[in-house]
């Protein structure tokens, strides 16, 4: 073969190497009852939990407590089978925080009380939403 082939094959194998590895370390959504059982069983690995910050009657917002010193927080999270959790995150509170349509939250239990998150994914509505718009005068 030419060198030119063997480069190519080399090149090929390694990507396929690097794909394979990458698809291992892939993630997928849990639940706190799950990352709660694998904290028993040892498994200290952080997960992805996906949920909705808890709200009240009319709507609002709940249960986020900025600390004294505006670098943490903590706030509720309910995840898609309905579980509320304490979640803690040693970071400020990102911008539109309130306003996030979903939570994903990437962490793991320290105690059976709190989930600590290492990271915070929001998805926030869109602005591009439609929406009726009224001309002027009719």
């Amino acid at each position: 073969m030419k060198r030119g082939h063997l480069f190519g094959l080399g090149i090929i194998a390694i990507a396929i190497v690097i794909i394979m590895t990458s698809i291992g370390d892939a993630s997928s959504y849990e639940s706190f009852t799950t990352a709660k059982e694998m904290k028993h069983n040892g498994d200290d690995k952080a997960i992805h939990v996906v949920g909705q910050l808890q709200k009240d009657q009319s709507g609002e917002v709940t249960g986020i407590n900025v600390r004294e010193d505006k670098v943490s927080f903590t706030f509720m999270l309910v995840d898609n089978d309905g579980v509320e959790q304490q979640v803690f995150y040693n970071e400020p509170i990102p911008a539109d925080f309130t306003r996030s349509e979903s939570v994903v939250v990437i962490g793991s239990y320290k105690n059976d009380e709190i989930f600590i998150a290492d990271k915070i994914l929001m998805k926030c509505p869109s602005k591009y939403q439609e929406t009726e718009v009224q001309a002027a005068g009719i």
